[in-house]
């Protein structure tokens, strides 16, 4: 039962999430919204980890690798998704967002040498034509800069958050803590922020109105403090490859909160782009089938007359008639 609540509750929390990035758009520019956000997450992260005593700042080695899942996860790919949201429907980004599992596994591959499945490579091929049947209307009819440059931002959005996953996962193997590392991180994330608006010499604008301010405080408090801790539960109770299920559903919600608040409308190709998505994110996921082992009584079998040489019990069979067969048991495992 609590299991079935921390995936319900990440499912709605950061499906949610996309919506709200929509609300913020506006008067205030990308960067000082995103700064915003993280800043006032990273004070509630920290501020819970010291009363929990369990806030530890992470060894001088490590610090290049906490800098960069700042970077990746909590500044650069939020910028993206910011400025996407200003011109494409906020639904369609957490479909592209969704397809972050692939490139997990292009990044694994890179980074940490995982292999990729043949299985990795329909999963891609189905979610790029899922994409091409959501998105390709809107290229083809209007063909503006708006809907490619938003398209654009949101792959870009969604390769910074894998690479983000990446240097989560060596973080993790150095013994770091997920929730100490998600607390530097996005302190470290929001000063990297306040150093852009300064730089760029971006306008810092006070929130416009309740719904922002609603907004910033659904986004800080739920979608980054609340959301990261139930999925991070979640994982530590059922595992990273099933808790990764949660990624799937992301754009059912968010799609349907974008028909109510923005005003999406679906087509029959929109639909059967985002079963296809969503189709490969499941097939991506999927644990294969086990390989059954030859049936015990096959030890049992004796050699015709004539062949009496042969009729020692050829060892792999020995160990099958023991419950130990040496044939491959093929198992599957999910990204995490």
């Amino acid at each position: 039962m609590a299991n079935a609540v921390l995936f319900i509750a990440t499912v709605l929390i950061w499906g949610t999430t996309w919506i709200a990035i929509a609300m913020q758009v506006g008067p205030v520019p990308v960067l000082v919204s995103v700064f915003y956000r993280f800043a006032l997450a990273a004070v509630i992260f920290v501020a819970i980890l010291a009363v929990m005593r369990r806030l530890k700042m992470p060894a001088l080695r490590d610090q290049p690798f906490i800098l960069a899942q700042a970077l990746c996860l909590f500044s650069l790919n939020f910028i993206c998704f910011y400025n996407a949201a200003g011109s494409i429907p906020s639904g369609l980004i957490s479909v592209i967002f969704s397809l972050a599992t692939i490139y997990n596994a292009v990044n694994a591959r890179l980074f940490f040498g995982d292999r990729i499945t043949g299985r990795t490579l329909f999963a891609a091929a189905l979610g790029a034509t899922g994409l091409l049947l959501l998105f390709g209307e809107e290229v083809v009819v209007d063909f503006g800069m708006g809907t490619l440059k938003g398209i654009g931002l949101a792959a870009l959005g969604t390769l910074f958050f894998s690479l983000g996953n990446m240097a989560s996962r060596r973080n993790s193997a150095a013994g770091i803590s997920p929730l100490a590392a998600n607390a530097w991180g996005m302190t470290y994330g929001a000063i990297i922020l306040l150093v852009l608006i300064a730089v760029t010499r971006t306008p810092i604008v006070a929130p416009p109105g309740i719904t922002y301010l609603a907004a910033l405080l659904y986004l800080s408090a739920i979608g980054s403090v609340i959301g990261f801790t139930t999925y991070l539960m979640l994982v530590s109770r059922i595992g990273s490859s099933r808790a990764a299920y949660a990624t799937v559903l992301f754009p059912i919600v968010a799609l349907s909160l974008s028909t109510v608040f923005e005003g999406y409308h679906w087509s029959g190709l929109g639909l059967i782009g985002l079963v296809l998505t969503l189709l490969g994110n499941v097939i991506i996921f999927a644990r294969p089938l086990k390989r059954a082992a030859p049936h015990p009584a096959a030890a049992t079998f004796s050699p015709p007359a004539g062949r009496r040489e042969d009729a020692a019990t050829p060892p792999s069979l020995a160990n099958v008639s023991q419950g130990t067969s040496p044939l491959p048991v093929i198992t599957g495992r999910g990204l995490g």
